[in-house]
């Protein structure tokens, strides 16, 4: 916190910070995280390296991805998403049967690229899962579907990186 501190000092157009919350305590980690996103929105430029994934997620407009000393991809989390072809996954529970027919009207929507039945619920991977759910809301009440809960995961950047390099985060 003190190198933090010593770097602002001067009040600098850019901070470069090497894995700035490494061995701090989770309260003084939200705390660095809070301030550099207050910093950047006062017109900071930060460049910030770090393997813990969350903190880039949190903090970063713009990401570069690096393996092995060389910069592989560059980009924002989405553009980065995109470039590996990750997809969101919908997890869509029902209180009826979902009918194969259901599931064919599914998979036949744009950037729908899986859609199965598991139990009482229906998975849909798809690139846009937040633009999509209100079109596959109506599809489900038109065929008479009550929906008991909806989740949506969008991919995060470990998992961007791990497809990108092939290998666990590692030091």
């Amino acid at each position: 916190r003190i190198n933090i501190a010593v770097g602002l000092l001067p009040s600098p157009k850019l901070l470069i910070l090497d894995e700035p919350t490494v061995g701090v305590d989770p309260q003084s980690r939200t705390n660095i995280l809070e301030t550099l996103k207050e910093l950047n929105k006062e017109g900071l430029t930060i460049l910030y390296t770090s393997h813990y994934m969350e903190e880039v997620e949190f903090l970063c407009h713009r990401i570069a991805i690096m393996d092995l000393g060389k910069i592989i991809a560059i980009g924002s989390l989405n553009e980065l998403r995109l470039l590996v072809g990750e997809r969101d996954l919908l997890r869509i529970s029902t209180a009826n049967e979902i009918s194969k027919d259901l599931v064919e009207t599914v998979k036949k929507i744009p950037d729908v690229s899986e859609a199965r039945v598991l139990d009482e619920s229906i998975e849909i991977l798809t690139l846009h899962g937040r633009k999509l759910l209100p079109q596959i809301i109506e599809i489900f009440g038109d065929a008479g579907i009550k929906i008991k809960s909806v989740e949506v995961k969008e991919p995060n950047l470990e998992s961007v990186f791990l497809h990108l390099t092939g290998k666990e985060l590692r030091d």
